[in-house]
C-alpha cells in the first residue's frame, strides 16, 4: 500500500488516477453480485486510451448540480459525522498497491481502522437511505477502499443540509473481497494485453 500526499481533485491527483482503475468504477470490472461485469473491455479501453494518449478520458461532471453539491457540503458532512460519532477524521489523498496499478480515494481516514465515504444526494434519495438503508449502492466501492487501505470498516454517510444525517458502517466482506481481487488481477492482464497490441500498431505505423 502506497498513502499519495496530495489534494483531492488536484491535477497530482488526476495525475495518479491517469490508466488505472480506481474504487469507484469498481463496478464497471465485477458487479453487486460478484459477476464480471459486462462493461470491463470497455472501461479496459478507456484506461489504455488515458495511457496512450496522457490525458483522462473522464467526462467532465463539475457542472453537474449532484457533483457540485457534494464538493460544497462534504467539509460540513464531515464535520457533521466527527459530531455524531465523537471521532476524529483526517483527510487522505490518493492510495495505491505497491505497484501503482490500482487506487483507491477515501474521503476520509478514521483512527487505524476505519474510512468514512461521504455522499450528498439529494432529499428524495437521502429519504431513501435513511429509511431502507445504502444496501448495495457503493458497496463495490466501499470493499474496494477496505481492501487497498488495509481498513477492518467503512461508514457510508448521507448528508443533507435539511434531514438528519445517516451512517451505515460496512465491515470487510472477505469472500467478496477475494472475488474482487481476481476480477482485478483478470481485468489488468486484459488491460494490459490491450495495450501491448495498441503499442505494437504504433511502432508498425511508425516504420510503415
Amino acid at each position: 500500500m502506497k498513502i499519495h500526499n496530495v489534494e483531492q481533485g488536484s491535477q497530482a491527483w488526476h495525475d495518479l488516477r491517469l490508466g488505472i482503475p480506481t474504487a469507484s468504477e469498481f463496478s464497471l470490472i465485477l458487479t453487486k453480485t460478484g459477476k464480471p461485469s459486462d462493461q470491463a473491455k470497455r472501461y479496459a479501453a478507456r484506461l489504455v486510451a488515458e495511457i496512450v494518449l496522457g490525458r483522462s478520458m473522464d467526462k467532465d461532471l463539475s457542472h453537474v448540480e449532484a457533483v457540485q453539491r457534494g464538493h460544497e457540503l462534504e467539509p460540513t458532512a464531515a464535520l457533521a459525522y466527527e459530531f455524531a460519532t465523537d471521532l476524529k477524521t483526517e483527510r487522505v489523498g490518493f492510495i495505491t498497491n505497491d505497484d501503482s496499478t490500482i487506487g483507491v480515494s477515501p474521503d476520509r481516514l478514521v483512527g487505524v481502522d476505519g474510512l468514512v465515504e461521504i455522499k450528498c444526494p439529494m432529499p428524495t434519495n437521502h429519504i431513501l437511505y435513511m429509511t431502507m438503508g445504502f444496501e448495495k449502492d457503493y458497496y463495490i466501492q466501499a470493499q474496494g477502499q477496505l481492501l487497498f487501505a488495509e481498513r477492518e470498516w467503512n461508514d457510508r454517510v448521507s448528508y443533507s443540509d435539511e434531514l438528519p444525517i445517516y451512517i451505515e458502517r460496512t465491515y470487510r466482506d472477505e469472500p467478496f473481497l477475494k472475488k474482487l481481487s481476481q476480477a482485478l488481477k483478470d481485468f489488468h492482464e486484459m488491460k494490459m494485453e490491450m495495450l501491448h497490441k495498441v503499442r505494437a500498431a504504433q511502432i508498425e505505423g511508425m516504420a510503415a
